[in-house]
């Protein structure tokens, strides 16, 4: 049969996106981490992610991630995704993206979907699976959040989804609002003993689980109090750790030569002390039993963010809209040969 361009392209929703992973984070989490698995074993392709910046504007920037994800995935594409954060004082969000899927014998782009619900899912469920293999159950006494924007808030609707048993949340925002917004969602989850702290330390002295999701652009907490008492701390926003804290946790990442850019504190750990030695491992490694943690000392887990999760998410949410058939096709989006 001789090859032909794709008979239409197939455009996915934000609310369809949405729809589909509500309620099936589970799956979700078990796309996540297939897409791990894979990636560890070269069964993907992965170029470092391309970051366009603007004059003058050093917050404001759009991210390529192109990939190609096997294991059973087999699909290549790019997500492409803005992070303007003056957006949120405008009432618009601060990151916009789309994700492209490519089919893998003609390179044709078959889907575009709304890549926002996406990009923040595949973060939440990256940092979920993280949580639970290194703490090992889906439990933490007390659970911390810095910075409780859109990020953090697909992470609680993850741990809730996943039935976590929590036993209390502390809260920390510079924008106080914000975590007056968070914590009433998370009493509406019925969670308990949910308090709004003023002093960002307060966010880690009362947990043992706790989650960096801010917007931060250089590293803003440098107490080596903050880790004394071993807490697991998720890295989401990668850019909130003094390099010496990074040096006194075990650290792990999902891919160190990616995550050793754009000014991560790993990053600027590496160029502080001229090695790579304080990353003890990836979360592959802890998944298949090769990361053993040290009790007296905090374990951060820094992700970079890879690309081959946004097609892993991406598939299977089109895979799942297509099957019933959502999405809106657009004939004729290609030229004849």
């Amino acid at each position: 049969m001789p090859y032909a361009p794709p008979e239409s392209l197939l455009v996915v929703r934000g609310a369809e996106v949405t729809e589909q992973i509500d309620g099936n984070r589970e799956a979700c989490l078990a796309a996540v981490r297939a897409a791990y698995l894979a990636h560890a074993r070269g069964d993907s392709a992965l170029p470092h992610s391309s970051f366009l910046r603007f004059p003058g504007r050093e917050r404001d920037r759009i991210i390529a991630l192109p990939a190609y994800l096997g294991g059973g995935f087999d699909v290549a594409g790019v997500k492409w995704i803005a992070s303007f954060p003056e957006n949120v004082r405008h009432g618009l969000q601060r990151a916009s993206a789309v994700l492209v899927l490519n089919d893998v014998e003609t390179g044709f782009p078959y889907a575009c979907l709304e890549s926002s619900v996406i990009s923040a899912s595949r973060t939440a469920a990256s940092a979920a699976l993280a949580a639970q293999e290194l703490i090992g159950a889906r439990r933490a006494e007390r659970v911390g959040f810095v910075g409780t924007g859109l990020i953090a808030d697909h992470i609680r609707r993850f741990l809730m989804e996943l039935g976590w048993g929590i036993g209390g949340f502390r809260l920390f925002d510079l924008d106080h609002a914000a975590a007056e917004r968070f914590s009433r969602a998370l009493r509406e989850d019925d969670m308990p003993d949910v308090k709004v702290v003023d002093d960002v330390r307060e966010a880690f002295s009362a947990c043992d689980l706790v989650i960096l999701a801010t917007v931060a652009g250089t590293p803003h907490i440098d107490d080596p109090a903050v880790l004394r008492h071993a807490p697991t701390v998720l890295h989401v926003s990668l850019r909130d750790l003094d390099p010496s804290l990074i040096a006194a946790a075990q650290n792990v990442t999902d891919d160190v030569d990616h995550v050793m850019r754009e000014g991560t504190s790993l990053h600027l750990a590496e160029e502080r002390f001229g090695h790579r030695d304080f990353v003890d491992g990836t979360l592959v490694d802890v998944l298949e039993g090769r990361f053993t943690r040290d009790p007296g000392r905090a374990v951060v887990f820094s992700p970079f963010g890879l690309g081959v999760l946004d097609l892993a998410v991406g598939k299977w949410v089109h895979d799942s809209v297509a099957e019933r058939g959502g999405g809106s096709p657009v004939p004729g989006f290609f030229p004849a040969s």
